[in-house]
């Protein structure tokens, strides 16, 4: 087991909404991704998630507000609460969620649904 450098992981890839695997611990995912702009709508039934802004402002759109979270900052979605994550700049992402967990949510897939997450 060594370190791991979070802004070296984030140099290695340049696109958005295409979360990358850096770590496990037990069943739970380490997942970086970079976001711009809106994701989907979508929840998930049987799983929390839990963002963690590296770097950049994330916007957390409920459907009764929404959260503005800050580089340093993290929010927990609780299964079951519909979402959309969002960010006007680019944005850098630390999620910490179970390995269950698909990207879109528990809905049909989209052209956004990750099905095969490659390691960084």
């Amino acid at each position: 087991m060594s370190k791991v450098n979070l802004a070296e992981k984030f140099e290695k890839f340049s696109d958005h909404w295409q979360p990358r695997l850096a770590g496990r611990v037990n069943d739970m995912d380490v997942r970086l991704v970079k976001i711009q702009g809106d994701f989907d709508w979508h929840s998930h039934a049987d799983e929390d998630e839990m963002f963690v802004v590296i770097k950049g402002q994330m916007r957390m759109a409920f459907r009764d507000r929404v959260e503005i979270v800050n580089a340093g900052e993290f929010i927990i979605v609780p299964r079951g609460t519909e979402h959309r994550p969002g960010a006007d700049e680019e944005c850098e992402i630390m999620l910490i969620e179970p390995s269950s967990v698909v990207n879109t949510g528990d809905g049909a897939a989209t052209e956004r649904t990750v099905t095969v997450m490659e390691d960084i």
